[in-house]
């Protein structure tokens, strides 16, 4: 950073050394991708330049989306062309997380997945007997295949009883141009319909997160951050799980949202970049 562009942090009356301590036993930074690392197909400014930092500092990156809209290969692809290196393209997803979950908990039972063909795919190469008919559970995933047909479906297993598992809890998926409707919106028509919350969310700030989280890395919680642009989901997975929950305001969160929101944030950056510095 030139003295023209120093770093946009927020803090309440931390120093630099202050802010430097906090950050120096972190070896693994879990970073949010929409809103924290790209917004839609273009890079924030100075991303590549952060998991370049980690690496000169003997630090490390990993990516944790809730979004499961996709499959991990296909962020990883997205990844690759945004000149991501190999050794960074390790995507955790609540996809992942809630595959995992749904394997222990229903072991031989066929699921009824609400969620897009790609995600499917992933899911079935994971174990998972899916199905349209006389489904024992029910998944319900960020689809922007969405249908009225498939909400009416949902909706019939989840008013029956059929135990009701959801990826993540997000309202609004950051895009280059606003937001668009997310899993909190789905699962507010679906409780609008049924009377019902779902029975557990895997994604963040939820512990499935954080424990798929804890198997893939090998880390130790106080040795992770959580970074993201948002309070409610990634902020909440660090400060509620024993890790360090780092905002960034590239994506939905602004100064107001922190005023306003019962999660405080460890740090404040503008965006990733902002934490060179500081590493």
């Amino acid at each position: 950073m030139t003295e023209k562009n120093p770093p946009v942090v927020y803090v309440n009356g931390m120093t630099d050394e202050q802010i430097r301590e906090r950050l120096s036993g972190i070896r693994c930074f879990l970073l949010d991708m929409d809103g924290t690392f790209y917004l839609g197909d273009k890079l924030i400014e100075g991303s590549l330049d952060f998991l370049a930092a980690l690496k000169r500092t003997g630090r490390t990156a990993r990516f944790l989306t809730n979004n499961s809209s996709k499959s991990a290969s296909v962020y990883k692809k997205k990844l690759e062309k945004m000149g991501v290196e190999e050794e960074y393209r390790d995507v955790m997803s609540s996809g992942h997380a809630t595959a995992h979950y749904c394997l222990q908990h229903f072991p031989g039972k066929k699921c009824y997945l609400l969620g897009n063909p790609m995600l499917r795919e992933e899911m079935v190469s994971m174990g998972l007997e899916l199905t349209e008919d006389d489904a024992d559970y029910v998944i319900v995933a960020f689809d922007t295949t969405l249908d009225y047909a498939k909400m009416c479906k949902v909706c019939d297993y989840i008013r029956y009883g059929k135990p009701y598992i959801a990826t993540h809890p997000d309202y609004n998926c950051p895009t280059e141009t606003g937001f668009i409707p997310d899993m909190g919106a789905i699962m507010a028509f679906i409780e609008a319909s049924t009377g019902r919350k779902a029975d557990v969310i895997l994604g963040k700030p939820y512990k499935g997160i954080v424990d798929e989280a804890l198997m893939r890395t090998g880390f130790k919680l106080e040795e992770m951050a959580m970074v993201g642009d948002r309070l409610y989901t990634d902020v909440a997975t660090g400060v509620n799980h024993g890790m360090t929950g780092i905002l960034v305001l590239s994506g939905e969160a602004d100064m107001d949202t922190v005023a306003n929101s019962d999660v405080e944030p460890h740090l404040i950056f503008g965006k990733l970049a902002d934490m060179i510095p500081y590493l």
